[in-house]
């Protein structure tokens, strides 16, 4: 039987979480638009099962513009900006 797990919760509208996860949700839903997509899903070819990675973090006051790139789940999620002296690898 599995584990119950509380449902997740969003945070609420207005939050600095709520600003940073729609800027997220902007910057994936322009790269689907603008990007070319072969096979029909609506996801961006060069974005399937891949990240946006924002050059800036959107923690650290970064946004849409500072730009985006497209990187793998794994470096782009491992990465911890509260820790002294890390940097995004270029």
């Amino acid at each position: 039987m599995r584990k119950k797990r509380k449902k997740q919760v969003n945070a609420p509208v207005g939050s600095d979480t709520f600003k940073r996860r729609m800027e997220r949700q902007r910057a994936r839903r322009k790269m689907d638009k603008e990007g070319e997509d072969a096979n029909g899903n609506g996801k961006a070819d060069k974005r399937e099962g891949k990240d946006v990675s924002h050059n800036k973090a959107l923690v650290n006051g970064g946004s849409n513009k500072d730009g985006v790139t497209v990187e793998d789940s794994s470096s782009n999620r491992s990465r911890n900006y509260k820790k002294k002296g890390s940097r995004k690898p270029k």
